[in-house]
């Protein structure tokens, strides 16, 4: 059994195809459709899914993406991206059968960085927070179709970027004005708009947060069937809940390599901290490959090319060194 390797999401520079090329060159068995900020609002991550919205429109003010009572040049521009790196994608998987992961932005990461027509975050308006998370749905279902029909062979793994979630839970996201903090959502809430939304995928569905203090028991109870984190960024605090995740059978998404420009070390070295975890936990070493996807620490936007192409091949030599080496 193999340890598997993936990426998180975004990629240095702004040309689909050598995106897809790279993506699908390094991970072999588990490519993912790339996303390529650099070239300008509606191809960051959170324009990109405020385009797969349906009927709910937005664009981009000085201070961010604003709602808008109709579609404009900006989520039109989002959608003409997006089409490209299906079609980029759909080149590079002719054939492929297997894992194939996509990303779009969670509904509260989004409702914290959507604006309401008066600037504040959509997150202080409740009604708001809930036709959101269902325009997603409507839109992650007419999203995760086409890829299927683009790539007939693909186990399509739905990543959902909730890096703002920690601090919905915890009353830390910050007003317009930047001198107060929105309230806490209930967790209640917050919960269950996750599981509305991870219901319409009938595959493997992935919470990605390079924040620190993941949720992991929300996202368990919510359905998520994986967690992506940094995993420089985990405590001892965590371990309980960690290992009632690996036990209940959700996989670990391990960030284990720097997302930007930084010395590797060798591959074996990226996932040490994984296998003392292993020990720490008492768990089986044996379980490790199945338990496990390496993966950058976050996306790579922020990295050299040579760099983001250099970091893709070495967290598939330390998921191999994993699956040979679990003690």
């Amino acid at each position: 059994m193999s340890a598997a390797a993936t990426g998180v999401g975004s990629l240095p520079g702004g040309d689909a195809r050598e995106a897809a090329k790279t993506v699908t060159g390094s991970f072999e068995e588990f490519p993912y459709l790339a996303e390529l900020p650099a070239r300008g609002p509606g191809a960051d991550m959170i324009g990109r899914s405020l385009g797969l919205l349906v009927d709910m429109y937005a664009h981009v003010e000085p201070s961010g993406w604003r709602i808008s009572d109709r579609p404009g040049r900006d989520s039109k521009r989002a959608r003409s991206w997006l089409g490209e790196d299906l079609d980029a994608l759909e080149e590079f998987t002719q054939g492929y059968t297997g894992k194939l992961k996509v990303q779009a932005v969670g509904p509260w990461t989004l409702a914290g960085a959507l604006e309401l027509h008066g600037g504040e975050a959509m997150l202080q308006d409740p009604g708001a927070c809930r036709d959101l998370a269902g325009s997603l749905a409507e839109g992650l279902r007419e999203h995760l179709a086409d890829v299927r029909r683009r790539v007939p062979g693909a186990q399509v793994v739905l990543q959902l970027d909730e890096p703002s979630l920690t601090a919905v839970l915890l009353g830390r996201v910050r007003s317009a004005s930047g001198y107060r903090t929105y309230r806490a959502v209930d967790r209640q809430v917050v919960e269950g708009a996750l599981r509305d939304l991870f219901a319409v995928h009938e595959g493997e569905v992935v919470v990605h947060s390079c924040a620190p203090e993941v949720p992991f028991g929300l996202l368990r109870r919510a359905g998520a069937t994986g967690v992506s984190f940094d995993f420089s960024l985990l405590t001892e605090r965590e371990d309980d809940a960690i290992g009632e995740a690996v036990e209940g059978g959700t996989k670990l998404f391990a960030g284990v390599v720097p997302g930007t420009d930084a010395p590797l070390s060798d591959p074996g070295g990226s996932v040490m901290g994984v296998r003392k975890l292993w020990r720490r936990l008492g768990l089986a070493p044996g379980t490790l490959a199945e338990s496990v996807v390496v993966t950058p620490s976050c996306g790579l936007a922020g990295a050299s090319p040579a760099y983001a192409r250099a970091v893709q091949a070495h967290c598939v030599r330390a998921a191999r060194s994993l699956a040979d080496n679990p003690e």
